[in-house]
């Protein structure tokens, strides 16, 4: 079984709004690689993401921008032999996003970003609270290159 990659931006798309978390890996001052989770928002070829205000990856974010993200999804184990452990596999759908953290500060853009957010995960509207929304660190990427395959599907 091989892996295919994808260029068509309709199945990136789709592998991307499957997920229900992504992964955003950075590098920092020391050239060390620094990866977490995070919920997320997507449109049109964007990433939301949201945190605290302060902490390290915020420090690294301001100092290199430089992000990839990583999705994945539809994992199913699969075998040719029960009993041999080297014919066992993953199946999977997975996204290599590439681009530059952009912070984002003003409200009426905030506003716009959660409900971005939201809407990933649910279907209902929602109000945010200013006092809130001063609080939280939202930050988007643009990406600039996709990545992305299938494997056993």
């Amino acid at each position: 079984m091989h892996h295919r990659f994808i260029t068509d931006q309709r199945e990136i798309d789709e592998i991307i709004n499957k997920c229900d978390v992504c992964y955003v890996s950075m590098v920092d001052e020391n050239n060390l690689p620094y990866v977490l989770p995070f919920n997320f928002g997507y449109s049109n070829g964007e990433v939301y993401l949201h945190s605290s205000q302060k902490g390290l990856k915020i420090d690294i974010l301001k100092k290199k921008p430089s992000v990839c993200i990583a999705f994945s999804t539809d994992h199913q184990l699969r075998y040719q032999s029960e009993q041999m452990a080297c014919s066992y596999s993953m199946k999977y759908r997975s996204v290599l996003a590439f681009g530059k953290v952009e912070f984002i500060d003003d409200m009426d853009q905030k506003i716009e970003f959660f409900n971005i957010v939201m809407s990933h995960y649910t279907d209902r509207e929602f109000t945010f609270g200013i006092p809130a929304l001063r609080e939280v660190c939202t930050y988007k990427v643009k990406v600039e290159k996709f990545t992305a395959k299938i494997y056993g599907y």
